[in-house]
Formats: structure tokens, C-alpha cells, sequence
């Protein structure tokens, strides 16, 4: 059974609802709004019948929170509009989700609930992945809305509005494709008028005589391809203690998988300039980040073979363990020590303070395997899959740790 945690008073009874109508925050979903509002009857809304549903991600930009609570939130105060915040509950999907506020009357947008991508990420020492699906936008916000809209529907038909503009048409064939049920019809106000990103830009600089800023998470890994990097960079200015903790979650990232850039092939803290004064404030905060506990890792990796197709590679197994607990210097010491005592060769960052071993190389051909010893920032949660262990002595046959005590 779905756990479904409402936080705050005011939850409505089942039924009541049979449009719901995505709110990202961005330029289309908030465009798509403020012209509904106008003249709801015209664009087939019931405002008595609807909600607004906004998933809260947790690690929202500051001026879009701040832009979306001035501009947005006395608008829908002004009409009534049941707005609905969502998060998820935990990290597990057996935890359920939260309902944040639910309110004809919002005071203000809540950042975060109990659980955020961003913790899952620190605490597994990863950065969201490009290529394919986005996972982390489906597992943050899309199952949250699809996990909550049975309880405010009681599982009759609605319709459900979602901001895709008419320069992404596609997006609407896939979800049409995808999300259309015999309850669920998806409708694209934004394609129905012709709207593109410029045409909804330029309606909310009339509407509010801002220009609304693009709605995304601080991590996202996605500003490379989507043209944005020089904007995403000037936020990161604008914010530099944000841009220090996703320096440093990158940083974590990249010691125990070198592969495990921002940006794929390219990190994020490569695109800032020590000796820039713009990138200053940035490089300090990072600095600050990394001004913490440190921990020494033991990381083992599989990369084993796709059963179906021999040439392709299967998802990677991997374990973290964490050795031992200190300040920068004393872990990286003890690592070196350890090396030195059997005659192994160190990579250090003497920059950031990272030392690493390897004791295996990944080869060029696979199944391979992969293991390493490393300093880095204590975020990192032991874990591994339960399965590891049996993965590992296949492939490698018997075990044989190098003592670092």
C-alpha cells in the first residue's frame, strides 16, 4: 500500500478533482498558468474541480523560488487555485510520498521535503547520469505526481495539463504514447496556441516585467546539451555557496570514479578560472566544502556483459566501503603509507587533497573489473548489492585486500 504522508492540514476528499494541471516552476508550465487564469471558462478549466500540483525537488534555484512565490503565488491566491506540493517521502518507493501544503490560499513554496535526489546522489557518491530517459526528473517528480493523483481523483477520468511548448511537439507524441490511460487524456495548452519557449518568455516579461529564469536543479547535468552552459555558469556566480556544494558533490564523484564528470566528458570545475576574479567566490566556497571530514574508501567495480548481446555492456556493480575516518591530511597519509609498505604507486591532487590506489585496472575488453583505494569528503554511505560479493569472486577468483593499517 502507497504511503501517502500529509504533512499539513487541508487534503481534500477523493473525487474532487478532475483536472491537474503540472507546475515546474519554469517558463512554460508558468506561462501556461497565468494565461489560463485569465479566462479559465474559455480554456475549459473548472478552477472549483482543479489542482495544481507542484514536486518539489528540493534543490530548486533561489530566484525561480523567488520569482514563482512574488509573481505566481498571489495570482493563484487571487482565484482560488488549490495548489498541491509534493516530495517524495524516501529514497525507497515503499516510503510513500509527501504532501508538503495543500492550500487555496499558498503562503509560499516549500524547497524540500524529507528526502531529495541531492541526498541520494551525496550519499552514493554519484552525479545524474546524461543519455536515455531522465531518470532523476521521472524518480523526483513524475512517479510523486502519478503516486498522488489516484487519492485526489478517486481513479475517475481527468485531464491533465502539462506545459510542453509548441517548439517540443515531440514531447507530446511521447507522452501520448506513454502516459494516455482510460482515466488519464493529456492536453498541451502551449502547442494548442502556438507558443513557443520565446512566445512564453515574452508573456510572463509583459505579464510581470521579469525575465523568468529557467527552472532546474543546481546538479543538473543537462545544461551542456541544452545550450545553457554560459547561463548556468553565471547562476553558479550568482550563488557561489551553491556552486561550492556542487563542486564538492562532483568532486566526491570523480575520486571514486574518475569517469564521473558533471558534464560527461567535461567537469564542472574545470569551466571556472582561478584567476578570474568572477570565479573567486566560487572556487572559496568550494574550498569551504571541502574543509570536512575525510574518509578512506575502498570502491570496487564489475562491468560485466549484457546476457542478451555479448559486445554490449551491462550495468556496473559496484562497492563502496569506507576504511577509515580523519581529518584531510591524516587519511591521505595513511593511504600513502600503506602504498609506499607494498611498493604501490599513488595518484594525488595536491590541489584538493585526493590521494588514490589502484589496485586493478579495468581492461579494454570486457567483463573487467576495477578496485581502488581512495580519500575523499565523508559523505559516502557503505553499499552494495547484495548479489556483489558472488559478481566479485567470479570474475576475479580469490580476494586479496591490501591491508591499509
Amino acid at each position: 500500500m502507497t504511503a501517502l504522508h500529509a504533512t499539513l492540514p487541508g487534503l481534500e476528499l477523493p473525487g474532487t478533482v478532475d483536472t491537474v494541471v503540472n507546475w515546474g516552476l519554469g517558463v512554460d508550465s508558468t506561462a501556461m498558468i497565468a494565461r489560463i487564469l485569465e479566462d479559465p471558462a474559455a480554456h475549459g478549466v473548472d478552477l472549483d474541480r482543479t489542482a495544481v500540483v507542484h514536486m518539489a525537488t528540493g534543490n530548486e534555484w533561489p530566484d525561480t523560488l523567488a520569482d514563482a512565490e512574488r509573481h505566481m503565488l498571489p495570482l493563484l491566491r487571487e482565484h482560488g487555485v488549490r495548489l498541491v506540493q509534493l516530495a517524495r517521502a524516501g529514497q525507497s518507493d515503499r516510503a510513500g510520498i509527501e504532501v508538503l501544503d495543500d492550500s487555496r490560499s499558498p503562503q509560499r513554496l516549500i524547497a524540500r521535503g524529507a528526502w531529495t535526489l541531492w541526498d541520494e546522489m551525496e550519499a552514493n557518491g554519484t552525479v545524474p547520469q546524461q543519455g536515455g530517459v531522465r531518470r532523476c526528473s521521472i524518480r523526483a517528480k513524475g512517479s510523486v505526481g502519478d503516486r498522488w493523483i489516484p487519492t485526489a481523483t478517486g481513479g475517475r477520468p481527468f485531464v491533465q495539463l502539462m506545459g510542453f511548448n509548441a517548439d517540443e511537439a515531440s514531447r507530446a507524441v511521447r507522452d501520448a504514447a506513454a502516459g494516455d490511460s482510460p482515466v488519464r487524456t493529456g492536453r498541451f495548452p502551449l502547442i494548442e496556441w502556438g507558443w513557443g519557449r520565446r512566445d512564453c518568455e515574452e508573456y510572463l516579461h509583459q505579464r510581470f516585467g521579469v525575465r523568468w529564469r529557467k527552472s532546474y536543479c543546481w546538479f543538473c547535468c543537462y545544461p551542456i546539451s541544452m545550450g545553457a552552459m554560459e547561463a548556468n555558469l553565471q547562476r553558479m556566480r550568482a550563488f557561489p555557496d551553491i556552486a561550492g556544494r556542487v563542486l564538492r558533490l562532483e568532486y566526491v564523484a570523480t575520486c571514486l570514479n574518475p569517469n564521473a564528470k558533471l558534464f560527461g566528458v567535461s567537469s564542472l570545475l574545470e569551466r571556472f578560472d582561478p584567476a578570474a576574479p568572477a570565479d573567486r567566490p566560487v572556487l572559496d566556497a568550494f574550498a569551504r566544502e571541502l574543509d570536512c571530514p575525510w574518509a578512506l574508501y575502498r570502491v570496487r567495480r564489475i562491468l560485466p556483459v549484457a546476457k542478451d548481446n555479448p559486445a554490449r555492456r551491462a550495468p556496473a556493480l559496484r562497492s563502496v566501503q569506507q576504511l577509515a575516518l580523519g581529518t584531510r591530511a591524516q587519511v591521505g597519509r595513511r593511504l600513502e603509507t600503506a602504498s609506499a609498505r607494498h611498493g604501490l604507486s599513488v595518484q594525488t591532487d595536491p590541489a584538493h587533497g585526493m590521494v588514490r590506489t589502484w589496485l586493478r585496472h579495468r581492461r579494454d575488453v570486457l567483463p573487467t573489473v576495477e578496485e581502488l583505494l581512495v580519500t575523499a569528503p565523508a559523505y559516502v554511505r557503505d553499499k552494495q548489492q547484495k548479489r556483489f560479493e558472488k559478481e566479485w569472486a567470479a570474475h576475479v577468483g580469490r580476494l586479496v585486500a591490501l591491508p591499509v593499517g
